[in-house]
């Protein structure tokens, strides 16, 4: 049977909240229901019908052929089935997912994967800011779940970071892992100013020795770390990376101790 099908018809006049289009949210709904589901954030709201061409039945594979920056909230919520989009898309892409596939051929905005509980969601493009992040106002971002960007990120990648695993695959900007209370960032690439910032749990995962460290971290040499191999090789069965990242003996920073923190920076030497 046919994946749900959402072809665009034209770049929306105003920003849209997609979050109503997910495979739980969508299954047993009638053609002229999905039609008239508002997703215009205007006193206009527009609806599925007046953006896109709806075709195929199989709602547990949804697809958005085309994409746009206005496209706000895809994925938001899901806990199962899949969700492809063949193009970019907005903020808070895969927001608060706890299960399913969600998979962007382009790039998302900011805030993707916040408030993330599990599933898994991947970028092929670059993401913004905040990737993983917590919106104004919560204590914590990512909660769980596997989020991969295969192209860059921006500032604070992995702030207030909880749990899961969130993987950079062509570097970020300032601040990764800002904040961080426990899980794993993983970044191949270059790293801008102070990763780990105020960390006080939780692993950053570095191919390389980061140029620009808070002096609240301390140098440890390089440590026998069963948790760098085991993690190599999970990186590599899932598909993450086509390599090991961390080699035999990374290099070790703990801290960040500005705030007594017990996290860690572990970057390949060789």
């Amino acid at each position: 049977m046919k994946p749900l099908t959402f072809t665009l018809r034209e770049t929306p006049p105003e920003r849209l909240d997609l979050s109503p289009l997910t495979p739980e949210r969508l299954a047993g709904l009638s053609p002229r229901e999905i039609g008239e589901i508002r997703l215009g954030r205007s006193r206009r709201a527009l609806t599925v019908g007046d953006v896109f061409r709806v075709s195929g039945k199989e709602a547990d594979s949804v697809v958005l052929e085309g994409g746009s920056s206005r496209f706000d909230g895809v994925g938001t919520g899901m806990t199962a089935g899949t969700l492809v989009v063949t193009g970019d898309v907005g903020a808070q892409a895969g927001r608060a997912m706890s299960g399913g596939r969600l998979l962007i051929e382009g790039s998302a905005g900011p805030h993707a994967g916040s408030g993330m509980r599990g599933g898994w969601l991947e970028i092929l493009g670059d993401a913004g800011d905040h990737l993983g992040g917590p919106l104004a106002g919560e204590l914590a971002g990512m909660n769980g779940g596997v989020l991969v960007v295969r192209g860059s990120a921006g500032a604070c990648a992995g702030d207030r970071m909880r749990r899961g695993v969130a993987a950079v695959l062509k570097g970020c900007g300032d601040y990764a892992g800002s904040r961080m209370i426990a899980g794993t960032l993983v970044v191949t690439g270059t790293v801008g100013l102070l990763p780990g910032y105020m960390m006080r749990r939780g692993s950053i995962l570095l191919d390389r020795l980061p140029e620009d460290v808070s002096p609240s971290f301390v140098e440890c040499g390089s440590p026998d770390s069963t948790f760098a191999a085991v993690f190599d090789r999970y990186l590599v069965a899932e598909g993450i990376l086509k390599r090991p990242l961390l080699g035999l003996r990374p290099g070790k920073f703990g801290g960040d101790n500005a705030v007594a923190g017990t996290g860690e920076i572990l970057f390949r030497q060789d």
